[in-house]
């Protein structure tokens, strides 16, 4: 059997930044597995070509919710990651960390050292900025963002003109100093190509002897001796193998698949565990639950003037656009669908930005989804303006199916479960609407497309909201950070409250979902995990303490 020194589950967004991070010194072997394949796809490296592989099951886990009572009983798609970089490769690339607060809530609830300021040198480190390095930007790290306020299509301008009508201040930079207000987005791209972490992090470490990655593995349990993980068992080629970690376990799944391990492993609540007939390793009843997610919801609408629609639904308007990416890395295949946006209060008397919103100058067919062609738009003149509340209170759970480690789980999102949450839909969609109908974007729309205009009282505005809203494909927390152990899956440090040499890695031990995208702050959590993980070991260098 193979002994390495760590041994990390997934290779996503957390799982590259971690495995580059512990190999860096040359002293630890560590063993990297990833259910999925590579990501050397062109689908995954251009960047329009995410709406490709949103329905790809090569590359895509392909889950959908069990019915959810809130949104008339739909099950909703949620794509996720199957492949080298995890979501992180076949995400819409928005950069942005979330808001100060949202840290300082994590460090509020019992969880030292997440603060804003705190965290604030993690997110520096993992940026190569194209602007000048500041207190809250840095040059030379491995995630390569782009400003594309340059090429963003000139719709853009018009959607800011109307925000800053309605009070909303404009940004250059969503994630300075100022955080609240509507920007272009900045995009992790690098000449044309999507930036993710197994291009950043991990394909420079796999130089190094001492990392091992394993791709098509799936994991199957992990291996105990009493309370202490060892190893995993997983399955390659149709054979199952085993794998001893002396120093540690470290989960990087995600939180969908991070919850489901633990819970096939006989970490999770005693009674589910024993109903699928698992043996109990510890009684967790915390595994899988606090599980969050944002919803999003649009409005699409036909266009007096040229958008996206007009450049590249005609053949010789895709056929140009790729000859000009095939020359240059520009046009509209290097951008993200969601050029501009930012975070604002739906109402003046929120203490906090409590919406996030999406401008896109192209529309689609919504019949579409999940077959999410971005290639593929209206015939017309089109685009779509989209929300979605920052900090839902409903919680979900996820639980296993059965004890087979190939059957996906069960996901009950328990959207809208909260009278908090219906409330802040209903707000978002009425500020959604008052955008709409200022000029100068109510000038250039030129009707509301589906569905038709339903009414506008407080009934209808919900019934919509519960007809059309979807996922931002924003899941965390199914694992959560938090000091007592009866109420949160990890401690401070990530470490599995109750074992030993298992930490978890991912968007699952968010306590609360951040205000905005959470691909940037699982990249963060993986930059702190892997300083605290080598300062258990006694040779952490704390890039907070470093000056600059």
């Amino acid at each position: 059997m193979e002994v390495f020194d760590y041994i990390i589950v997934g290779a996503g967004t957390a799982g590259c930044v971690l495995a580059s991070r512990l190999v860096a010194s040359g002293r630890r072997r560590v063993l990297l597995l990833e259910a999925g394949g590579s990501d050397r796809r062109l689908w995954i490296r251009v960047p329009i070509g995410y709406g490709r592989t949103f329905s790809d099951p090569r590359v895509n886990w392909m889950y959908a919710t069990e019915p959810e009572p809130a949104l008339l009983g739909r099950r909703v798609f949620w794509p996720r990651g199957k492949v080298l970089g995890g979501s992180g490769s076949i995400n819409g690339m928005v950069y942005v960390r979330g808001l100060p607060h949202d840290f300082d809530d994590w460090q509020a609830l019992g969880n030292p050292g997440w603060g804003y300021r705190e965290v604030l040198p993690y997110f520096r480190r993992l940026e190569d900025y194209p602007g000048a390095p500041d207190e809250y930007h840095a040059r030379g790290g491995p995630i390569s963002i782009t400003d594309v306020s340059g090429a963003a299509h000139p719709l853009c301008r018009t959607f800011i003109d109307s925000c800053m009508r309605l009070g909303y201040p404009q940004l250059a930079d969503l994630n300075g100093a100022r955080t609240e207000g509507v920007s272009i987005y900045q995009i992790t791209t690098r000449n044309g190509l999507r930036a993710s972490t197994a291009t950043g992090y991990l394909r420079p470490a796999l130089r190094q002897r001492n990392l091992t990655l394993r791709l098509r593995a799936q994991a199957l349990r992990i291996l105990f001796h009493s309370q202490r993980a060892i190893g995993i068992a997983y399955r390659q080629r149709a054979h199952t193998h085993q794998a001893r970690a002396s120093q540690g376990l470290i989960l990087c799944l995600g939180a969908v698949n991070t919850p489901q391990l633990l819970q096939l492993s006989g970490v999770g609540d005693t009674g589910l565990l024993r109903r699928h007939g698992i043996e109990v390793v510890a009684h967790h009843p915390q595994v899988g639950l606090n599980l969050q997610d944002h919803l999003d919801f649009s409005y699409g609408y036909r266009a007096r003037v040229p958008t996206l629609n007009d450049e590249i639904h005609p053949w010789r308007g895709k056929l140009t656009a790729a000859v000009r990416y095939a020359l240059t890395r520009g046009g509209p295949l290097s951008m993200s669908i969601n050029q501009s946006g930012g975070f604002i209060r739906s109402d003046a008397d929120r203490p906090r930005p409590n919406m996030q919103l999406y401008f896109s100058p192209l529309s689609y067919p919504a019949a579409r989804w999940p077959v999410r062609r971005l290639l593929q738009p209206d015939p017309f003149s089109g685009l779509v303006l989209s929300f979605n509340p920052c900090r839902p209170t409903s919680r979900g759970r996820i639980e296993i199916r059965s004890a087979d480690p190939l059957a996906a789980p069960l996901i009950f999102a328990n959207y809208l479960s909260t009278e908090h949450d219906l409330a802040e839909a209903l707000a978002g969609v009425r500020r959604l609407r008052s955008i709409a109908a200022t000029a100068p974007l109510a000038d250039v729309i030129a009707a509301q497309l589906e569905p038709a205009a339903t009414g506008s009282s407080d009934a209808a505005l919900l019934q919509e909201f519960r007809t059309r809203a979807t996922t931002c494909f924003h899941p965390v927390g199914s694992c959560r950070m938090g000091p007592d152990a009866a109420a949160a899956v990890v401690d401070a440090r990530l470490r599995v409250h109750g074992l030993s040499a298992l930490w978890v890695v991912d968007a699952s031990i968010f306590p609360t979902v951040t205000s905005g995208n959470t691909n940037t702050p699982t990249i963060m959590v993986a930059e702190k995990a892997a300083e605290m993980i080598r300062e258990e070991e006694g040779d952490g260098v704390s890039w907070a303490r470093q000056p600059g």
